[in-house]
């Protein structure tokens, strides 16, 4: 079932989901159906692995509910969790920018339900809409160095703690 818009207590259409979305923020109404057009809906239970260190990177998804753990497997450790993410985060977005494996493991924390955009269909539009791409690709860009800042705030905090 779609999320309900807490005005109208109609169901979001997929655009309107897309839209309340930080990665496609500021992206135009016609951006946005462009995209929503490309996108398919899955549903996964508590625990199933959407994808494991190493994979090919197929997929971005967009969480529309539920929650997602993506961690890396340490040796002697076990399983380090780097995030656990939420409605409207975005993720699997670096493998398709830059045709690497999967850097990470995605598992079902809670029930999900994510928006996804295939790779060969992700590129598709890319490649036939340039000002679309611009404008994606420069939200990506912001996003990953969020998530780069994030990282390096981890590791000051793991070297200064000394557990690092």
């Amino acid at each position: 079932m779609p999320p309900i818009s807490p005005s109208s207590g109609q169901p979001l259409d997929r655009e309107e989901q897309l839209a309340r979305v930080p990665f496609f923020e500021g992206l135009t109404r016609e951006a946005l159906g462009l995209i929503a057009q490309v996108t398919t809906e899955e549903s996964h239970a508590v625990g199933t692995k959407l994808f494991q260190y190493g994979d090919p990177g197929d997929k971005l998804f967009v969480l529309l509910e539920g929650k997602v753990r993506i961690s890396r497997e340490v040796a002697g450790m076990g399983e380090e969790a780097l995030a656990v993410l939420g409605p409207g985060e975005v993720f699997g977005e670096m493998s398709l920018l830059d045709e690497s494996p999967r850097s990470a493991d995605a598992r079902v924390h809670e029930s999900c339900r994510a928006l996804v955009i295939r790779k060969e269909a992700f590129d598709d539009l890319l490649y036939s809409h340039k000002d679309l791409a611009y404008e994606v690709l420069w939200n990506c860009v912001r996003i990953v160095a969020g998530r780069l800042r994030e990282t390096n705030e981890k590791l000051t905090f793991l070297t200064v703690s000394g557990k690092f």
